[in-house]
């Protein structure tokens, strides 16, 4: 028997001492397949990755074949142009942006999409919605740049991007941008695709497509434009506002040049025909109308409600008298009020604006001071509290005391600090004196002059309180003139507005404008007779005219408001002068300058309108002029001495007559 090799002393049972566990070291848990809670093994992280793009891709893909609108680039714009129109149907003002009809690019001349393709997207038709080389350059010039300089973007993409997404240039929105031409080249065509492109994109000028930016700078149909033009327009793609040749002629003819090389480069066209064309030229522009007046900017909301969008420029017809409307900004012009601000608006009985001059310079300020301001309007208010008690059976001779009196505290202080104690109702209205009115208001009720404000359409909010019968309740100019009109109609209320057809008032503005009709005896007539007394022999003397005119002045405190409103003829007009920040125009008021910017205004257009207004009351017409007896110049003295010689000389003339 063989007996086995005792150890030595680097070995143990016949195994080496450096392969034998460590004495000393730690137990080791035996090896097992559980995983630590909230541990994912890095080889399994990369299918959750995988599905989870997937499934982002699956979702983004169900939603477009769901939602996206595949005809969007060749639908109307959503606001398209509108081309308001005076009363006479001639352009006064160009609001929005014009699309025409979308194009077929396989009836377009060939050069046309090709100029399209060589400048923005020369490799068009031999990728599938992206260009890595495009993309790789434009990656190539961001990383330089250091942010996001240039798009790579394909006209897929473009397309992609005008009619699904945003224009900011962020990593996601190029990503979804992706995934969408993709989408695009699987459910288009080439050409499809190229004809929504051409069909949508900006060309400067406020215009999108091919056909209206053809008709724009070239007065052609797109079918139509030749070498020169179609490189011109596709040039234009890049920077449509810095390159519209009606403002930038030099770089756009420079810009559509390079076009021509990039064609010659693709070989759609030699290089000798790129360098032979002759660059081309936009032909003459009309005058452009503004986009932009204070009545313009207050009509179009409504007239934008009156049509559905469409193609082109939609024409709306509009109330606006152009000769009044010069005749309007000349007076706010001339008038004397340094650095405050006017506004001006003239309307018809019925409520058709006529004019509208919202400050001293539009490009200044656009803010509407007709519309927009909210201001006081001191005793241009006082209408409705002598409405409300003709209503309660007081008459215009009617005697109210005109002495100081105090309500909770407040005592209301005449502007010329003269009290007349018994005076009329006449005469207390033609003199504004804010005790008496204040008194009237008090007898009659702040209820019932609330209700006479809101019958004339006065929507805004009316505190109760006594100082409300002095104007204190902010309104603007022109529903203040609207309430006006409705006395100078004998109807209320009076809505205004810009276009010729009434629109039905809808929801509140139906509950507080229900149809009524003041009392020609009891309301209309003694009404009218207090507006004239105030306008002819009153605090609004200075606006009186040659003809029937009624009104009333408006001053507030510290003389921070001063208005005149009233009407004549066929016109209601109001006139407001004041300071943006609110502050004291001085001696400026009521009867002054707006009184004089009221005469200035309607003496010129009484005489250039020849509109008769709503019939007045028999003491009110006009009496036929009667003309003066002319009297010699010479002494009674010399006519008598001559007496005989006339007497001679008509002898003389019978006796011809009668041969």
């Amino acid at each position: 028997m063989r007996v086995a090799e005792r150890d030595d002393i680097w070995t143990r049972g016949g195994v080496p001492l450096e392969e034998l566990p460590d004495p000393l070291a730690p137990e080791t848990p035996p090896p097992t397949d559980e995983i630590p809670e909230g541990e994912v093994p890095r080889r399994r992280r990369w299918p959750l990755v995988l599905y989870s793009v997937a499934g982002l891709l699956a979702i983004t893909i169900l939603w477009l074949v769901i939602t996206a609108p595949l005809s969007r680039a060749l639908e109307p714009l959503a606001d398209p142009a509108l081309l308001l129109l005076d009363d006479s149907g001639r352009p006064i003002a160009l609001r929005g942006a014009i699309k025409e009809a979308p194009v077929d690019v396989t009836r377009l001349n060939p050069v046309t999409p090709a100029a399209f393709v060589a400048i923005e997207d020369r490799r068009f038709y031999h990728h599938w919605g992206i260009d890595p080389r495009g993309i790789g350059r434009a990656l190539f010039a961001d990383l330089r740049g250091g942010g996001v300089r240039q798009g790579g973007s394909t006209i897929t993409q473009q397309l992609a991007k005008t009619n699904f997404l945003s224009g900011d240039r962020t990593i996601k929105r190029k990503a979804q941008e992706v995934i969408i031409a993709f989408w695009l080249e699987a459910w288009l065509s080439k050409d499809e695709i190229l004809s929504r492109y051409l069909s949508s994109v900006y060309f400067g000028d406020g215009v999108y497509g091919l056909r209206a930016a053809a008709h724009h700078y070239f007065h052609r149909d797109p079918e139509k434009l030749n070498l020169a033009q179609s490189a011109m327009l596709a040039g234009l793609v890049q920077g449509p506002s810095r390159l519209a040749p009606t403002q930038h002629l030099a770089a756009a003819q420079k810009r559509g040049r390079l076009v021509l090389q990039a064609m010659a480069d693709n070989g759609v066209i030699s290089q000798a025909r790129a360098h032979g064309v002759q660059s081309a030229r936009p032909v003459a522009q009309e005058a452009r109308l503004p986009a932009g007046t204070y009545f313009a900017d207050w009509v179009a909301p409504s007239a934008s409600k009156a049509f559905e969008s469409d193609f082109g420029q939609v024409k709306v017809e509009t109330t606006l008298d152009r000769s009044l409307q010069r005749l309007a900004e000349r007076a706010i012009a001339r008038a004397a009020i340094g650095d405050a601000q006017a506004a001006l608006v003239a309307m018809r009985p019925d409520g058709r604006v006529v004019a509208m001059v919202g400050g001293k310079n539009y490009r200044g300020s656009p803010f509407n001071r007709v519309t927009q301001a909210r201001r006081q309007p001191g005793s241009a208010f006082k209408l409705f509290v002598y409405l409300a008690a003709l209503r309660a059976g007081w008459t215009p001779d009617s005697m109210i005391e005109d002495r100081p009196v105090t309500i909770d505290g407040w005592t209301p202080v005449n502007s010329d600090r003269v009290y007349r104690g018994q005076i009329t109702l006449r005469e207390a209205f033609a003199r504004s004196s804010n005790a008496a009115t204040v008194r009237l208001s008090q007898q009659v009720g702040r209820a019932k002059v609330i209700r006479a404000a809101r019958d004339l359409g006065i929507t805004t909010p009316l505190p109760d309180k006594p100082s409300l019968a002095l104007g204190t309740a902010g309104v603007s100019l022109l529903e203040l003139t609207s309430a006006y009109a409705a006395v100078a109609s004998a109807s209320y209320p009076v809505a205004a507005r810009g276009l010729p057809e009434a629109q039905q008032p809808e929801g509140l503005d139906a509950f507080f404008r229900s149809a009524g009709a003041l009392d020609r005896q009891r309301d209309w007539t003694p009404m009218l007779d207090l507006l004239y007394a105030a306008a002819n022999n009153g605090t609004g003397r200075r606006a009186a005219l040659a003809v029937p005119t009624f009104g009333k002045t408006g001053t507030t405190q510290e003389n921070r408001d001063a208005l005149f409103i009233g009407f004549a003829g066929n016109l209601v007009v109001g006139v407001w002068v004041g300071r943006d920040d609110n502050k004291s125009l001085g001696k400026i008021s009521g009867g002054t300058v707006p009184a004089d910017s009221w005469r200035s205004f309607m003496t010129s257009a009484l005489a250039v309108d020849h509109q008769r207004g709503p019939a007045l009351p028999a003491g009110f017409r006009r009496q036929p002029e009667q003309k003066p007896e002319l009297k010699s110049p010479l002494p009674p003295e010399w006519s008598n001495a001559t007496k005989p010689l006339r007497e001679l000389a008509k002898q003389i003339e019978e006796l011809v007559g009668n041969h």
